[in-house]
């Protein structure tokens, strides 16, 4: 191996024999510049992914939308009772109660189907089956209610179910009402019309169901077990007096009066 031989420091008076003389230091216009790094080109695989991720182009042109496949969905009309109301029932409302103030006419806010079932712990079978029903004469999902708080004569636990409810509002609600008072209620057995004191004083009408056989959307091979269920008519009116006048606008039929035949 050859010996590597440090360099010794020059003193102070002695010069560097490999170093510039002072007086000749070589001038910017003498040294020949560095050559500038070439820009590096992009990559194709960077512009695969601006494709993929849908930038738009680098020219400044926007993109142009994506046109639809087939032809626009038609809105759906709307509910034969819903359209009822706002040309038949509001004025003649107005008229009767002298309400000067469109927001004071009542009018239906929402509708709650439930189905209690005291053995549905026991029995979850039949609560599966009961949630189906419901869900099928409503057209909407129902939700499993469960116990609040423990009762023990009862043999009941907090949380356990206990049935199921269903709320419908809007285009449902009166879908669902229209169809309750046209088709459902003459179906019922020995029915001579709905009593008027079921209210509650605000202006809410309950009515109780025995049977759910009277829908026409249940189905007699598939009923495992005949339950009833319990519907709430919640209107704004707050009085019993306005939310009977605008339940029998809407041709609920009460005992010993003529039904109004809804065009």
């Amino acid at each position: 191996m050859a010996d590597t031989k440090e360099k010794e420091p020059t003193q102070a008076g002695q010069a560097d024999p490999g170093a510039t003389p002072q007086g000749q230091e070589p001038q910017a216009a003498d040294v020949a510049p560095a050559e500038a790094p070439a820009a590096p080109k992009p990559k194709q695989k960077e512009k695969q992914k601006d494709k993929q991720k849908g930038k738009k182009p680098a020219e400044g042109k926007p993109a142009a939308p994506a046109e639809p496949e087939g032809p626009p969905p038609e809105p759906a009309p709307p509910p034969r009772l819903h359209e009822f109301y706002e040309q038949r029932v509001r004025p003649k409302l107005a008229q009767q109660f002298g309400l000067a103030n469109p927001h004071q006419i009542p009018k239906l806010v929402k509708i709650v189907l439930n189905v209690g079932m005291g053995d549905a712990s026991k029995n979850p079978k039949a609560l599966e089956a009961a949630v189906a029903e419901l869900g099928a004469i409503t057209g909407q999902q129902p939700v499993v209610t469960r116990a609040k708080k423990a009762i023990a004569n009862f043999n009941l636990r907090e949380g356990m179910p206990v049935g199921c409810s269903v709320t419908l509002r809007a285009a449902r609600m009166f879908e669902f009402l229209d169809r309750f008072i046209s088709i459902a209620l003459p179906r019922m057995r020995d029915f001579r019309g709905l009593p008027t004191d079921s209210f509650d004083g605000r202006g809410n009408y309950t009515i109780g169901i025995k049977e759910q056989m009277i829908f026409p959307e249940i189905d007699y091979d598939k009923v495992e077990k005949i339950h009833g269920m319990d519907i709430t008519l919640v209107t704004s009116a707050g009085r019993d007096d306005t939310a009977l006048a605008l339940l029998r606008e809407l041709g609920m039929p009460f005992r010993g009066e003529a039904p109004v035949a809804v065009a």
